[in-house]
């Protein structure tokens, strides 16, 4: 569990991520969606310790922010994953190679267990058959399946997408979606997933919290998205024009 309160980060005395508070809950899939602009990237990188908070508290199960040495936050970092939005993979190394590198460079593990642990996370996202083959002989589906087997190689706490769904058809976005949400729950992670995407928040949203202007505005689950009379997150929600005719039938 990742339990944030009144966290505030701002850029040149603009305020990006403004008083927010909200817990992100172990197991289930956590989203954070908004317009462009609204501080999700900023929320997220503030989470993985990329940006340094003006003020408020991050706890990791328990943990602050606050009461962390370099050396604390160094093991946090190796207890946590990322799925970057354009995959971010080594363009010269195979999916094996790809999936083994966070181990090489992380952990004490010998070559031979180095390569069995990443074994078995390609065989998790079964591309078992892709392991020689490059990122370029990848389709957009798959290189996204490789980056999440890279993500959770090092059996991570918590897991961040970054529009994990982003240049995906639409039918290839649910099996990614459902593939996270399956590997969270078999993990028992803290999975947290930056998205504009109607579909994941339909299909995966057990936890969402909206942000408008770097404030929480209004926070749910899925079932409950659909009937709440905040009128800023229904304007999102039926902004798509799939969203627009289902609306007429509600």
């Amino acid at each position: 569990m990742i339990e944030i309160k009144n966290l505030i980060k701002s850029f040149n005395g603009n305020s990006i991520v403004n008083d927010v508070s909200t817990t992100f809950i172990k197991g289930k899939t956590n989203l954070i969606i908004g317009q462009s602009g609204s501080g999700k990237t900023v929320l997220l990188k503030s989470l993985l310790g990329l940006h340094i908070p003006d003020s408020g508290e991050i706890l990791y199960d328990g943990v602050s922010n606050k009461k962390m040495n370099d050396s604390d936050k160094t093991l946090l970092r190796r207890e946590m994953g990322m799925v970057f939005q354009g995959s971010a993979l080594f363009d010269s190394m195979t999916v094996l190679g790809n999936v083994m590198f966070p181990l090489t460079m992380l952990s004490d593990k010998s070559e031979e267990e180095v390569r069995q642990n990443a074994e078995s996370a390609i065989q998790r996202v079964e591309l078992d058959k892709a392991y020689s083959k490059l990122p370029s002989e990848l389709s957009g589906g798959m290189q996204k399946r490789v980056a999440i087997a890279r993500a959770i190689v090092m059996n991570p706490k918590y897991l961040f997408c970054d529009e994990p769904n982003s240049g995906l058809d639409p039918r290839t976005s649910i099996i990614i979606d459902k593939l996270i949400q399956e590997i969270t729950k078999e993990f028992n992670m803290t999975t947290i997933i930056n998205s504009h995407d109607m579909n994941s928040v339909m299909e995966i949203g057990e936890k969402i919290i909206f942000l408008v202007d770097g404030e929480k505005n209004w926070e749910g689950t899925n079932k409950e998205i659909f009937k709440t009379t905040n009128q800023s997150v229904t304007d999102f929600v039926y902004s798509s024009e799939l969203l627009k005719k289902v609306k007429k039938y509600l």
